[in-house]
């Protein structure tokens, strides 16, 4: 048995044979096992990369030689032969590192990647960086075959295929992406698997790379020889790897998908340890489209590779048939293809993470905004509550998709309001239209909604005030909702508003709050610069009013904890209170 708290760093296992190695491979993937189950985290890439990432770092010599990492949620055991072997051996330490590479932890991470498809254009960049300033080190980039559908992939190869230099690209090929794989790009894949690399065409050859084809891209021996072979290389060479996503777990292996990304589970049986009665977004969003699908044949749901996010398991992407739409990792293709569907007469709506959407900023603004097409996209993981890691992070958007002229964002505060916002923006035709998930949790009220939102920027009053007006839009109306009905039972009466909108301000009310109120409160579960709140602020800037904004700083963090960033951006609904008692205490 290897001791593994002995691996410091890859220089560790430089002398160990390749016997030893395929050891190290065995301990190492208990390890990992025993982690995942009781933290969880990414199963399937960092199991089935395994083997490569040891005979990747046997080969060469990381930190001098480089190496990127695309999407980087393989990057496990990479850390675990880089001085991090703690977080994955002591639970108490489980928490030290992240989940992808962060140059803040190690050397041995050049970038802090979460983003898809970024790797070959970064790695590229390093390649043409040394050769200018006269460097000898080797740059290998490492990108997943799922990462290949993303457009800046492809550009990255491009470019990369014209440096006269040592320039590697490692394609890890499981034949999946989260889900399985979709584009014309696969067939060629598929075509270089099955004849052992001989087949043509080669799109990698096409585009002027030299190639190697591991079939058997779990087995150490066969990794080593090929990383061997094409190390010293003076021109670009793709190393193309045949793996296993998930192997050496057999639940992992037979439930690929779901085991991209797992939650704690049992090891014997693969089966989650907490499974949660609670309703999930992408439940409800799935059950309020199914119906608009039934009914209308033009009607399709649109994912860039990732279904499971938006509900669609594969038995529900088998029921929809053509009306569902699989791009791959490629949001701008996703949002363009929409827009296209929509001058076309179809009802396009895609389902898209907040901080995914970020990557389709010009598609949203040329392709959509400036031609006026009656696009839908449906925003999940948005807010403080969603993922926390610091490449995944949801409060960007309102920022961003408010400000595109044309543009309705639409800001629900519950799960009804949310279904009658949807409906409304998949049966019209007249704009643009983004929905945005409230939160985390769900907020079921049993109240009804309008079904249509034609009054453009018409705000909803909740509850009549005075002095002080309290805006909370979407996932931040609960907590006021709560803070405004206790203090009215303690005689404070605020004023309570529902902005709806996200996109525009309520002129009219905003006026009308002039008469009786002397302080307005925005809330938003956003980025304050350039959020909503501020266009409230503009509003009143020549007035009187004084208008005092909530939200979240314009700040990158790294696995926050949610409930403490609430507290210090004063949005539950006890700091909410606390602010509106200041206010009506004697001045």
């Amino acid at each position: 048995m290897i001791d593994l708290s002995k691996i410091e760093s890859p220089a560790d296992i430089k002398g160990m044979t390749v016997e030893e190695l395929t050891e190290l491979a065995k301990e190492l993937r208990k390890t990992l096992l025993t982690k995942l189950s009781a933290h969880g985290g990414h199963a399937g890439p960092n199991l089935g990369f395994l083997e490569a990432t040891i005979a990747l770092h046997y080969v060469f010599d990381a930190p001098v030689d480089k190496i990127v990492f695309d999407v980087s949620h393989q990057t496990y055991v990479h850390k675990m032969l880089t001085g991090r072997m703690q977080a994955f051996t002591d639970p108490a330490h489980y928490n030290d590192v992240s989940g992808f590479t962060n140059p803040k932890e190690s050397d041995y991470d050049l970038f802090t990647i979460g983003h898809t498809s970024t790797a070959v254009s970064l790695a590229g960049g390093l390649a043409k960086a040394r050769d200018l300033v006269g460097g000898t080190e080797r740059v290998v980039a490492v990108v997943g075959d799922g990462s290949l559908s993303g457009g800046e992939a492809f550009e990255g190869l491009d470019f990369g295929s014209t440096l006269a230099s040592n320039f590697i690209v490692v394609v890890n090929d499981n034949d999946m992406s989260i889900a399985e794989n979709h584009g014309g790009l696969y067939a060629d894949l598929r075509l270089l698997r099955n004849t052992n690399g001989e087949g043509e065409p080669n799109f990698f050859r096409t585009l002027g790379y030299d190639y190697r084809y591991v079939k058997y891209g779990n087995d150490m021996k066969s990794l080593i020889e090929a990383f061997e072979e094409v190390k010293d290389s003076r021109y670009p060479v793709v190393v193309h790897v045949n793996t296993q996503k998930g192997m050496g777990y057999a639940p992992a292996e037979a439930h690929r998908e779901e085991f991209h990304f797992s939650a704690p589970f049992d090891i014997p049986t693969g089966m989650p340890l907490h499974v949660s009665e609670d309703p999930e977004w992408s439940d409800i969003f799935y059950d309020t489209m199914q119906p608009l699908m039934s009914q209308n044949s033009s009607t399709v749901v649109i994912t860039a590779g990732t279904p499971g996010v938006i509900g669609f398991t594969p038995e529900r992407r088998r029921k929809a048939g053509k009306q569902f739409i699989d791009v791959g990792i490629a949001e701008q293709e996703g949002v363009a293809l929409a827009s296209g569907l929509a001058k076309g007469g179809a009802r396009p709506v895609f389902g898209v993470m907040s901080s995914f959407i970020q990557r389709a900023y010009d598609q949203m603004s040329q392709d959509v905004a400036i031609n006026a097409t009656p696009v839908v996209l449906a925003i999940f993981g948005a807010g403080m509550g969603c993922l926390n890691d610091v490449t995944h992070l949801g409060w960007f958007d309102i920022a961003l998709i408010s400000n595109i002229p044309g543009w309705i964002y639409l800001a629900p505060t519950c799960k009804e309001e949310y279904q009658a916002m949807l409906r409304w923006a998949v049966r019209q035709t007249d704009y643009p239209v983004a929905v945005r998930q409230p939160g985390p949790e769900v907020w079921e009220t049993g109240r009804e909604f309008p079904e249509e939102y034609f009054d453009i920027n018409k705000f909803s009053l909740c509850r009549k005030g005075e002095k002080v007006a309290v805006i909370a839009a979407g996932a931040t109306f609960k907590a006021a909702y709560e803070a405004v009905g206790q203090l009215f039972d303690e005689g404070i009466t605020p004023t309570l508003i529902n902005p709806v909108f996200l996109s525009g301000i309520d002129t009219g009310m905003l006026e009308e709050l002039k008469k009786e109120h002397r302080y307005v409160i925005t809330l938003e579960d956003g980025v304050l610069d350039g959020g909503f709140g501020e266009k409230i602020a503009r509003y009143y800037g020549d007035s009187t009013m004084k208008v005092i904004c909530r939200g979240i700083p314009k700040e990158f963090l790294d696995r926050y904890d949610a409930g403490k960033l609430q507290e210090q951006c004063r949005l539950t609904s006890g700091c909410i209170a606390d602010d509106i008692r200041s206010l009506y205490s004697p001045e």
